[in-house]
């Protein structure tokens, strides 16, 4: 199992506009693997693998598309104090109670910068009781380079801001800032090695799309210009087997495989495409478990909806303490939607 890839792809910074270095790990993990690879105007990255054998019929090929984002959620700079304290604005959603005491990166044209996050106002030391309930707004935070006023010498309005935490394995389990959605990037990488020299008789597209924390952007203008037969989208989702969760609200059990994900804020996936992709787990062995979210959404829902539509589905794997530094995945889970990803494609 590569760790070392997810590794590389989750503690590499890449918010919503500037997922340019999470490209360039990509483009050379995928050398050899596609027959076209183009990076579009929104940056995200598309490649093509052309059909290994043609139809019987002579129709032309399906075009089969994964969606699986680069960007993480993170912050972008918006004001530089004289003193050299830095505010940022998010681009992602954030419970601000997890953002308390965090060590953060500020990527600047100088290169990356360590620094913290803290709340404005003051600590609990000389805090009145009223003050000490209140949970601040994303905006109320600042960030300290511990620069001072040099800092506006080097930080720019718009530089990216990720938090930073390495990735680390804990048994079965590993942990990371970023899995969702580096996941999905892992999961385009090595469900294509895992495809292999197969005779598949569809058209392939991975698209490594920008700006889906922000609205599924960069899979908008990705599934426009491919116009895929099926959309595919490969996400993380929650898995909330946690304690303080009610069972109906669990979304996903870590361990139990991957999530294979049927409704959530933005589609409703498509029945027989649900149903074809059950039975194939069954067949190979593979876990699953069937999941749906109220809210939130995922790339598949741009690919279903683009131009004239197409199938969709989600490929998932459980996560929990989503949008976090600690996201957890089970490694089984992960190997489970490589596998579901790599036996449908062979079979397209």
């Amino acid at each position: 199992m590569n760790i070392d890839l997810l590794r590389r792809l989750c503690e590499t910074p890449g918010v919503p506009g500037h997922e340019h270095r999470v490209r360039e790990i990509i483009l050379k993990e995928i050398e050899g693997l596609f027959d076209d690879v183009q990076t579009d105007a929104m940056g995200s990255l598309i490649c093509r693998r052309d059909a290994r054998k043609a139809l019987e019929n002579g129709d032309k090929p399906k075009k089969v598309m994964l969606l699986c984002h680069m960007d993480e959620i993170g912050f972008l700079v918006s004001h530089i104090t004289e003193k050299g304290f830095v505010y940022v604005q998010p681009v992602g959603g954030f419970d601000a109670r997890n953002l308390f005491s965090r060590r953060v990166l500020v990527s600047t044209d100088e290169g990356d910068l360590k620094a913290v996050m803290n709340p404005a106002g003051r600590p609990v030391h000389i805090a009145p009781p009223e003050e000490r309930k209140k949970i601040p707004q994303v905006t109320d935070f600042i960030i300290d380079l511990g620069l001072g006023k040099k800092t506006g010498e080097v930080v720019k309005v718009g530089d990216m801001v990720t938090l930073d935490e390495p990735l680390i394995e804990m048994g079965e389990k590993v942990v990371s800032k970023a899995m969702d959605n580096r996941v999905a990037c892992w999961l385009g990488i090595e469900a294509m090695r895992a495809l292999g020299d197969a005779d598949h008789t569809c058209e392939i597209y991975v698209a490594f799309t920008c700006q889906e924390e922000v609205g599924l952007r960069g899979a908008k203008t990705a599934a426009y210009a491919i116009k895929p037969d099926i959309g595919l989208g490969v996400d993380i989702t929650l898995s909330c087997d946690t304690p303080g969760v009610p069972e109906q609200d669990q979304t996903t059990e870590q361990g139990k495989g991957f999530g294979l994900h049927v409704k959530d804020g933005w589609f409703i996936a498509d029945l027989e495409l649900v149903k074809e992709i059950e039975n194939l787990a069954i067949e190979e062995e593979i876990p699953y478990q069937r999941t749906m979210l109220n809210g939130g959404g995922q790339d598949g829902a741009a690919a279903q909806q683009a131009a004239a539509g197409a199938k969709a589905v989600g490929i998932m794997v459980g996560t929990r303490y989503v949008h976090t530094v600690t996201e957890m995945i089970d490694k089984s889970d992960l190997l489970a939607a490589r596998d579901i990803l790599a036996a449908y494609l062979k079979r397209c």
